[in-house]
């Protein structure tokens, strides 16, 4: 189901066009002789709908209800289309986090849920993803207004996404067991799954629905508590479908969210002496500090989704068109703010030429703009710091001498946008090669032989994801061996469905989300030993 419909996101043909207009240079050290293109979709930037959406809740929810911060504080939220202020919610701190983890804790040790047949919870994660169906064009209008996604993509892409997910997760609720185990001598022996406890949540702003069921569902499935933080970019979303999960049905301190900041709320769940299970999706560096509070508190253990810097390999057999629009999606996808975007496209010297520019044409061609409007395919990033940060490692790259095709500056005069950026004569020890972008920035890099891209694929810290594009089985069984990466993608890229496990090797994480793997994140498992008096057999 998933799979289709992100097929097809990649399958929409762009109507945008892109005209060349001056040239600016300056010498070595800075911007050098470039071309600048100026996209023709930037006056349609300055022209934008305003959601017709009301912001029903901004308080934190804990217990069942929506208050204010203990503090009284608040930060805005921002629409990245412009920077303005869409609307102000309560800022978490250590207060809102002991209040909420008290609650947890509560509904855990005393409350219905852990004791509710696991039948009762399926049904209740049934009744909520019918919910959000029915809530479905709200939440895909608040998405792509706190986060820039483009609302073909929430409503036709995400919303059913996590609908599905929810639907996946109830239906493992009541089938989570353990086993009998034959065992040496006169001995019964079985394995009980519980459920791990309260379950401290951090999610990030680039799928900030798709995130809450990637954390939320297992764990509810599994019978646990959650106290769940939001990014501060864009705490909308999970505000509103955490009160639809009450109006299904969910009992009060099952599920807490805190809105508030990495420093303060983040800080404080993970180094919380009673949570007993912590899952964080974000940057690898940002990783590590949770990682290490989490082992300073109470020892909790700890899921990881970090970090990516995913190869996108197109071999010499390659149908260059086809690929050319795989590797385009596999990287300009969600604005390149996907952890295992395919960033860097290494491409057999024999196509090489072909596929660059047909790249950059098809950059160009790519659609900017107001994701509100039919036909965008890319608006803006997140904040202005993610903006700045893209905007500096182009320049990056300019500077060490790889080749800007196209883009490379803002689109608009106001907003965090940026042109669809394409580098050539990329070399693997370019910033631009080995950092995390997080932004619509593709470089294309070539190789000679399948030996020769194995070794530079995996020279890295990362190990997320992979994508190889070839007509031959051999050569696409010998990849997907080969890559150290969680995923390797065959010939399509970015299939997300419900029953596929996700995560890293090596700097990219540790543990699987989605999938049965999912599950183990929250779950003890208990061996339970009986002696056996004159057994009938063992």
């Amino acid at each position: 189901m998933a799979s289709r419909r992100l097929s097809w996101l990649l399958s929409r043909h762009s109507s945008g066009a892109a005209s060349l207009l001056h040239s600016q240079g300056r010498n070595s050290g800075g911007w050098r002789n470039i071309n600048r293109f100026r996209f023709s979709t930037a006056a349609a930037i300055e022209d934008l709908i305003t959601p017709q959406v009301p912001i029903r809740y901004t308080q934190h929810l804990i217990n069942g209800q929506f208050v204010d911060a203990a503090s009284g504080k608040t930060f805005p939220t921002y629409d990245p289309r412009t920077g303005e202020v869409i609307a102000h919610v309560a800022e978490g701190d250590v207060e809102d986090i002991n209040r909420a983890v008290s609650a947890a804790r509560k509904a855990f040790d005393e409350g219905p849920w852990p004791k509710m047949t696991a039948y009762e919870r399926s049904r209740i994660l049934l009744r909520f993803a019918d919910l959000v169906e029915k809530h479905s064009d709200e939440l895909a209008a608040l998405e792509t207004w706190d986060n820039g996604k483009t609302h073909e993509q929430a409503a036709k892409v995400e919303l059913p996404m996590f609908v599905r997910l929810f639907h996946y997760y109830a239906g493992w609720a009541d089938k989570i067991h353990g086993l009998t185990v034959p065992a040496d001598g006169n001995y019964h022996l079985q394995t009980l799954h519980e459920p791990i406890g309260v379950a401290g949540q951090i999610i990030p702003w680039n799928f900030p629905l798709l995130m809450f069921a990637w954390k939320v569902g297992p764990a509810l499935a599994c019978g646990n508590t959650i106290v769940l933080k939001t990014a501060e970019q864009t705490p909308l979303t999970a505000l509103f479908v955490a009160k639809l999960f009450h109006e299904a049905g969910l009992p009060e301190g099952v599920l807490n969210v805190v809105s508030g900041y990495g420093p303060t709320a983040g800080a404080a769940l993970a180094s919380h002496m009673d949570v007993d299970k912590l899952a964080f999706t974000g940057s690898t560096d940002t990783g590590k500090v949770v990682l290490e509070l989490a082992a300073r508190s109470n020892l909790k253990p700890v899921t990881l989704e970090l970090g990516g810097k995913s190869p996108f390999i197109i071999c010499e057999d390659a149908d260059v068109d086809r690929a050319v629009e795989l590797a385009h999606f596999a990287l300009f996808f969600n604005q390149g703010q996907c952890c295992c975007a395919g960033s860097r496209t290494f491409v057999h010297e024999r196509v090489y030429d072909e596929f660059l520019e047909k790249s950059k044409q098809r950059a160009l061609r790519r659609v900017v703009g107001d994701p509100f409007k039919k036909g965008v395919e890319q608006g803006p990033q997140i904040d202005v710091e993610q903006f700045e940060k893209v905007i500096r490692y182009i320049r990056s790259g300019i500077e060490s001498n790889a080749t800007l095709e196209c883009g490379g500056d803002r689109l608009g005069s106001k907003g965090f946008f940026v042109q669809p950026t394409v580098f050539s004569n990329v070399k693997d020890d370019m910033l631009i090669a080995k950092d995390e972008i997080f932004g619509p920035v593709q470089s294309i890099l070539k190789f000679k032989d399948i030996d020769e891209v194995i070794r530079r694929a995996n020279a890295t810290r990362y190990g997320l994801a992979a994508g190889v594009f070839t007509k031959n089985v051999s050569t696409a069984n010998t990849l997907m061996r080969a890559l150290r990466a969680g995923t390797v993608w065959i010939n399509c890229f970015d299939v997300f469905d419900a029953a596929i496990p996700f995560g890293g090797y090596k700097m990219s994480g540790i543990g699987r989300e989605k999938g049965i793997y999912s599950l183990h994140n929250y779950l003890q498992v208990k061996a339970v030993v009986s002696p056996l008096h004159n057994p009938a057999w063992l």
